[in-house]
């Protein structure tokens, strides 16, 4: 990868406490981000590159544990978002209630990845919270009309209106014509 650098350097973390002190490798990744400013001259050291630490104590080489550490990275997103949403309310005390939570959180986690993937390709690499704000809290109204039929009404300028269109037609059946 184009403006990749790793480095490393021994490191002892949890000194506050002398019987939990580890030392291990910090291994840093340097990204140069791409954007304008990064062209633009500026040479400030945290707007330029983003860096990405891992403390391990792995016997791989540098590249290689750095390498195993982004493998890991997609699970490691699927667990903070189950950790951030459905899975906080874990351990309650009773295994039967943990098991309901886990299963819950298991079909909504699978259920909103569908939507982001359906929705759009931004959507389909976002975090659950982020998913649950742009498509699920819909800032609509809900309309009845005669003979029952109800019409969503979406705002007019929302800036995820297009993405929440392709999940809902996606989904949902054309409606019937008339004969």
């Amino acid at each position: 990868m184009r403006g990749l650098t790793v480095a490393e350097t021994p490191y002892t973390a949890f000194t506050s406490k002398n019987n939990k002190a580890v030392t291990a490798r910090l291994i840093v990744r340097r990204v140069k981000k791409l954007n304008a400013q990064a062209d633009r001259g500026q040479d400030e050291l945290f707007t330029t590159y983003r860096y990405h630490p891992i403390f391990t104590d792995s016997p791989y080489t540098l590249l290689q544990a750095e390498e195993h550490h982004r493998d890991h990275a997609v699970q490691e997103q699927v667990n903070a978002d189950l950790i951030d949403g459905p899975l906080a309310h874990l351990p309650s005390g009773h295994f039967a209630a943990n098991a309901a939570w886990l299963t819950c959180a298991a079909i909504t986690h699978n259920l909103l990845r569908a939507l982001g993937c359906l929705a759009s390709a931004f959507h389909a690499r976002a975090r659950g919270t982020t998913l649950r704000r742009h498509l699920i809290s819909v800032p609509a109204r809900l309309a009845r009309h005669g003979r029952g039929h109800l019409t969503l009404h979406l705002p007019r300028h929302w800036r995820w209106g297009l993405a929440w269109m392709n999940t809902f037609t996606t989904t949902h059946d054309p409606p019937p014509h008339p004969a």
